[in-house]
């Protein structure tokens, strides 16, 4: 049985703020002032300040000093350079921790990729994307480079941000994305490295696809 880590303010202040973001609740370029927030939280600015300081480390924030907060802009140009960025960082990613891949590893992966298949089953496909985020974050976690990982922790909030800002229920893709899942894991499990990175590629690519596919209907208000 695993211990129960205990939450702080900044922790709940984060999540709090993140889920705000994602869902849409806070407008692009929208100003958050640290009393209002901190208020509105229940909470002082000190722990709402490391909150915020995570937030923008996931570029979902921005901060400037002397001024307070202020919801990060989205954009079509944008979200693509980071699935860019994040399919660069993703693939390369399976090479260093090959080494490091064990049965204990997969049996977390196929752990996620279950979590992710009952929020499929129950219709709960904003829980999908952030399992599917804790999946990429799972791999990230064989890398022995703190900032390689905490690297792709940032590009993964920027994607999955996009997503739910376009939709937030994404059915065809998220059964796609599931399917590509499994099969990263297979090609891990198999250590056949190659394949797997192969795999990832064609995962990335479609991401991208979706997101333009969202992106095409949001502008033509489908």
């Amino acid at each position: 049985m695993k211990s129960i880590k205990p939450t702080t303010l900044a922790d709940q202040a984060y999540q709090a703020i993140k889920d705000a973001i994602t869902r849409g609740e806070f407008l692009e370029h929208e100003v958050l002032p640290e009393e209002k927030m901190a208020k509105r939280l229940g909470i002082s600015r000190t722990p709402l300040r490391d909150a915020l300081n995570r937030l923008a480390s996931e570029g979902l924030i921005v901060q400037s000093v002397g001024k307070p907060a202020v919801v990060a802009g989205f954009n079509k140009t944008s979200a693509l350079e980071t699935m860019e960025l994040r399919g660069l960082l993703e693939v390369n990613n399976l090479e260093k921790i090959s080494p490091h891949i064990d049965e204990i590893f997969i049996a977390q992966l196929r752990d996620n990729v279950a979590a992710q298949t009952e929020a499929i089953l129950t219709n709960k496909y904003d829980l999908f994307i952030e399992i599917d985020r804790e999946f990429h974050l799972l791999l990230a976690s064989k890398n022995s480079n703190t900032a390689y990982k905490e690297l792709i922790a940032k590009v993964n909030a920027s994607v999955n941000r996009s997503f739910l800002i376009l939709s937030n229920t994404v059915p065809q893709s998220a059964s796609e994305a599931l399917i590509e899942h499994k099969e990263i894991i297979d090609a891990l499990e198999q250590r056949d490295v190659t394949h797997a990175k192969n795999k990832m590629i064609v995962h990335m690519n479609n991401v991208e696809k979706r997101f333009l596919t969202y992106y095409t209907n949001k502008e033509n208000n489908i």
